[in-house]
């Protein structure tokens, strides 16, 4: 971080966007593997999803640029200590975000904001990987500013963060496959009930009055919106 400090602007942006547009990547290529299409139908989308896609990946950059310029200047605090402080802190942000999300998430469903925020992403019943990165931009920055707002009260752990952003791309990946990527035997663990994989995301976007978390199904467990 204090090397990236010494950076001019123009050169941060182009690393901003280059690490987001390689998130993008990953999904892309990982999902692909996972649903077991051939290679040439990594890159199959439509203009219309790739146009979306690119814009999404514009305002992440945008988001992160934004989080950057925040810990410059003392707003976001950042430590890089080893200790417990790294899986606690990764848990934190993985609870609260989920809750924050669950919430945004409902509200968009159920008010005006329906039709002009969100419907973009629901075009797509039975979602690819790309869809992940479908969304209107008011909605992909209102999400990132989530996270933002998350992290200006408190001294964070940069690998904690890291750790929650892995498990962001993995959550948003598996729930626009359409199909679960683990084995039947871990699907039956306990715990497993508790996330939200593949198929509790699917199900939403074919059922849109259910399933609104995104990581966990705590949130609609608890205010009676998961679907059974």
């Amino acid at each position: 971080m204090n090397v990236l400090h010494e950076w001019p602007s123009w050169l941060l942006w182009i690393f901003f966007l280059a690490e987001n547009a390689l998130i993008v990547l990953i999904v892309l290529v990982w999902g692909n593997i996972l649903l077991r299409r051939s290679r040439k139908e990594i890159f199959n989308y439509s203009r219309q999803q790739w146009r979306v896609c690119l814009l999404t990946t514009l305002l992440n950059a945008l988001v992160t640029f934004t989080g950057f310029l925040l810990w410059k200047h003392g707003y976001i605090r950042i430590n890089a200590a080893v200790s417990w402080r790294i899986l606690t802190d990764a848990l934190a942000y993985f609870l609260a975000m989920d809750l924050l999300m669950y919430g945004f998430h409902y509200i968009i469903h159920k008010t005006f904001l329906y039709r002009p925020l969100h419907r973009l992403h629901h075009e797509a019943t039975d979602p690819v990987p790309i869809d992940l990165f479908v969304l209107h931009p008011l909605e992909t920055i209102s999400f990132g500013a989530l996270l933002l707002i998350i992290l200006l009260p408190f001294n964070s752990n940069i690998y904690g963060l890291l750790i929650y952003h892995i498990a962001n791309v993995i959550f948003g990946m598996t729930g626009h496959l359409g199909v679960e990527p683990m084995p039947e035997n871990i699907r039956q663990w306990p715990l497993m009930k508790y996330l939200g994989t593949s198929t509790f995301h699917h199900d939403h976007h074919r059922h849109e009055d259910y399933n609104f978390g995104f990581y966990t199904t705590i949130w609609d467990r608890l205010f009676g919106t998961l679907k059974r």
